[in-house]
C-alpha cells in the first residue's frame, strides 16, 4: 500500500478540520476518499469541500461495505465511538478517533479487543501529545531526573464556558447525550497528559458539582484526590465555572520539582536528594540547596496533523504509534472513577469497577432531559461540534 484510503465519519466540528488538511494534501501518503454523516444537510455542506472523487455516504455501514477506504477517523458524539470503532474493526479497517475513547470503560474495553482481534492500526486523537512543551516534561520525568514521584498537582480551570455554550445544542451536557460534562469533553486531553506523564494512580476520591455555576446535569467542577501505587499523591482540578483559569501541572520528586505554566517549564532541582538530606541533617532547621532551570522546549507541535501523519506512517510502515488508542482507556478510567466516586461518597479503586459504573451511568441517563441512551440508537447524529 503507497496511499492510504480515508473515510471520515462525522462532518462537524472536528470533521471539518479533519476535512481541510486532508483536502489541502497535508499528510504524506493519505487520501480522503469518503465522507459520511447522518444529517443530509451536514454532509451537503461538507461536500461543497472536497473534491469531485470523494464518495459520500449517510450510513456508516454503507460506508464499511464499499470497499472504497483503507481506514476511517471517526470524529462524531463521544457514545458512538466504541461502535463505529469496533464495526470499522470488523471490517478490516484500520482506525483513528477523536478524543475520549468513549464515555465507560466497559465500551473503551470491548473497543480494545477488537482492535487486538483485528491487528490494525488504532489511533486516538491525542493531540496534545505533539507539543514540545508536553513532550519534553514526559522525557524528564521518565529520565529520572526527579527521582521518585512524591505528589502531583494538576489544576485546569482555564475552560470556562458560558451558558449560551451550554444551550447551544439539546444533546450537549446531558448524561444521555455527552455521557459527562468537563471530565468527558473539555478534560480528555488532561487526563491522557497527567497519566501519560505522571502514570496511573490505584485509587481516587472526588467530589464533583453538577450543575454546580450552570443549568446543566452532569459535572462542571470536578476536585480529585489520587493515590499511586509508591505511596504518591495528587490533586486534580477542574472546572468550566470560573474565570479568569488557571492551568498547571506541578511534579514534585525526590530530586526536585517541574511546573509547566503560563507556555514555561520549570525545573526545581534538589543538589542533595530530599530523603537524603532529611536523614543526614543534623541542623534541624534546613533545607536542600536548590537550583532553579528554565527548560528548553521545541514550541509547537503539529497536533491534529501531526498525529494523523503518525497514524498514515503507522499503517504504512509499522512504526509504533505516539498515542495508540488502546492508551484511551486511561483517561476513560480516571474519569469513571472521580464521576464513581461522587456519586457513592467513597473512594473508588482503579481499574474501576466497570459494571457498577455502568449501572449509576443507565440511572442518570434514564432520568437525563435527552431521555435517551444514544450507544442503543439506530440514528446516529454525528454533526455535534465539540
Amino acid at each position: 500500500m503507497d496511499v492510504v484510503r480515508i473515510g471520515l465519519i462525522g462532518t462537524g466540528g472536528m470533521g471539518s478540520n479533519h476535512i481541510g488538511y486532508l483536502t489541502r494534501g497535508e499528510v504524506p501518503g493519505a487520501q480522503l476518499a469518503a465522507i459520511c454523516d447522518t444529517s443530509p444537510e451536514q454532509l451537503a455542506k461538507a461536500r461543497t469541500s472536497v473534491g469531485e472523487g470523494v464518495r459520500s455516504f449517510e450510513d456508516a455501514e454503507e460506508l464499511f461495505v464499499a470497499n472504497v477506504v483503507d481506514a476511517v477517523i471517526i470524529a462524531t458524539p463521544h457514545y458512538f465511538h466504541p461502535p463505529l470503532a469496533i464495526k470499522a474493526f470488523e471490517h478490516n479497517l484500520h482506525v483513528m478517533s477523536e478524543k475520549p475513547a468513549g464515555v465507560y470503560t466497559r465500551q473503551v474495553r470491548e473497543m480494545n479487543e477488537a482492535a487486538g482481534r483485528s491487528g490494525n492500526v488504532f489511533g486516538l486523537m491525542f493531540n496534545q501529545r505533539t507539543l514540545g512543551q508536553h513532550q519534553k516534561l514526559k522525557e524528564l520525568v521518565q529520565s529520572g531526573e526527579l527521582g521518585e514521584i512524591r505528589r502531583t498537582n494538576y489544576l485546569i480551570t482555564s475552560w470556562f464556558r458560558a451558558q449560551s455554550y451550554y444551550d447551544s445544542g439539546g444533546w450537549r451536557a446531558t448524561w444521555a447525550g455527552e455521557g459527562g460534562g468537563v471530565l468527558a469533553n473539555q478534560c480528555p486531553h488532561n487526563l491522557d497528559l497527567w497519566q501519560w506523564i505522571c502514570g496511573m494512580p490505584t485509587r481516587v476520591r472526588a467530589f464533583c458539582g453538577f450543575g454546580k455555576y450552570h443549568n446543566i446535569e452532569v459535572e462542571d467542577d470536578v476536585t480529585a484526590y489520587v493515590e499511586y501505587e509508591n505511596g504518591a499523591t495528587g490533586v486534580f482540578i477542574t472546572t468550566t465555572g470560573e474565570a479568569p483559569g488557571t492551568t498547571r501541572l506541578e511534579i514534585s520528586g525526590d530530586k526536585g520539582k517541574l511546573v509547566m505554566e503560563d507556555g514555561n517549564l520549570t525545573l526545581w532541582q534538589n543538589r542533595t536528594p530530599s530523603d537524603q538530606f532529611c536523614r543526614e541533617w543534623k541542623g534541624g532547621f534546613g533545607s536542600p540547596e536548590t537550583w532553579k532551570c528554565e527548560i528548553p522546549f521545541t514550541a509547537g507541535g503539529e497536533e491534529h496533523i501531526g498525529i494523523t501523519k503518525d497514524w498514515v506512517n503507522a499503517i504504512l510502515t509499522g512504526k509504533a504509534l505516539l498515542a495508540p488508542g488502546i492508551e484511551g482507556i486511561n483517561g476513560v478510567q480516571l474519569s469513571n472513577a472521580m464521576l464513581l466516586s461522587s456519586w457513592t461518597d467513597d473512594w473508588v479503586d482503579i481499574p474501576v469497577d466497570e459494571d457498577l459504573y455502568y449501572e449509576h451511568l443507565q440511572e442518570r441517563i434514564k432520568n437525563s432531559s435527552v431521555n435517551k441512551d444514544p450507544s442503543q440508537s439506530n440514528s446516529m447524529d454525528v454533526t455535534g461540534t465539540f
